[in-house]
């Protein structure tokens, strides 16, 4: 063989072996344990870019900093395909097992739960203390005009329509926007399985109009046995044009949660203050959960008109004013 023949052949087989050199030189990468010897808590922020995702691995590290891992995620198919959220990583984990673990998008999910009959800024506080979101930025995006067009919502702010529940959320992976939209699907879902065979839609109480309705009734009794006769009596006022005169209305304009109202409060003119105002105030006062909007769609049949906080938090529910004014005299004198 010739002095050239022989170099063509070096070239040749160098040629040939390099792709086999390089894969086994990704393939030793991809197959050994990470570096981690405990288990591994990451976020991996929406919109991150593959770089980006790398960066906060070996930060961590549930992997070394090697440029081998954005090869492997390439090599594989996954460089654009890599999840946001929250990941557990088990000790020594692999790249070739990190990777398609971020591909499945094989988060963590952590529960918050949302109790029923909250206004709209105490859910805010919910999901800021937890992490979820900012508190004002959450707010912010409650009274969006473009949000609230693209949810279906023809309202000034979602107050009533963030249905209380136990969400399932990944930390990372959904914006504030995206657990609005979750919170208002299954207020929609709740509220049409609801409504199939309600009495009360065919009237002319929009659904807007029943979500307030229902707002109040949350507000206005814990005991689920009696919330279809509070939902009786405030639709049987509405039915005869009296004032609804609701507590809760009052303090949900005057922005007093806590202490007893005054007679100055009662008398206090806000567009929310139902012992002034005739009809329902112009929006929810909180968040109703589904068993007080099947009591406003479903309401008890009666003939009451009025009630009064019995001292077992109970009410006692009157027809006439004379016998109101004697269960007022009866269980106010008493405490």
């Amino acid at each position: 063989m010739t002095f050239l023949g022989t170099r063509l052949s070096v070239v040749l087989l160098f040629l040939l072996g390099f792709p086999v050199l390089w894969l086994l030189w990704i393939g030793s990468y991809a197959l050994n344990p990470g570096p981690s010897s405990s288990r591994i808590e990451v976020i991996v922020p929406a919109r991150s870019s593959l770089a980006e995702i790398e960066k906060i691995l070996a930060e961590h590290k549930v992997i070394r900093d090697d440029a081998r891992f954005s090869m492997l995620a390439l090599l594989t198919g996954s460089g654009k395909k890599l999840k946001a959220g929250e990941y557990v990583f088990e000790p020594g984990k692999r790249p070739l097992d990190v990777i398609d673990r971020l591909k499945k998008g094989d988060v963590l999910y952590r529960s918050v739960t949302i109790p029923e009959g909250l206004e709209m800024a105490k859910i805010a506080e919910i999901l800021a203390a937890e992490g979820w979101t900012d508190y004002q930025h959450f707010l912010d995006l409650a009274h969006d005009p473009e949000l609230l067009a693209r949810l279906g919502i023809t309202a000034d702010s979602l107050e009533g329509y963030l249905f209380p529940d136990t969400y399932y959320l990944s930390k990372g992976q959904q914006s504030a926007a995206e657990i609005i939209r979750m919170m208002v699907d299954k207020h929609f879902q709740v509220f049409n399985e609801l409504g199939k065979n309600s009495t009360i839609l065919p009237m002319s109480l929009t659904h807007h109009e029943i979500i307030t309705l229902a707002s109040i009734v949350e507000k206005e009794t814990g005991l689920a046995e009696e919330r279809g006769l509070v939902a009786s009596v405030f639709l049987n006022r509405l039915a005869k044009g009296m004032r609804l005169q609701a507590d809760p209305t009052v303090r949900y304009g005057l922005k007093k949660n806590t202490g007893p109202l005054s007679r100055a409060d009662l008398k206090h003119s806000t567009i929310y203050n139902t012992y002034r105002i005739f009809g329902l105030p112009p929006g929810p006062i909180s968040n109703p959960g589904g068993a007080a909007i099947k009591a406003v769609l479903f309401p008890v049949e009666s003939d009451y008109l009025y009630f009064v906080a019995k001292d077992d938090k109970s009410h006692h529910f009157s027809r006439t004013l004379q016998e109101h004014n004697k269960a007022v005299s009866k269980y106010k004198n008493s405490k």
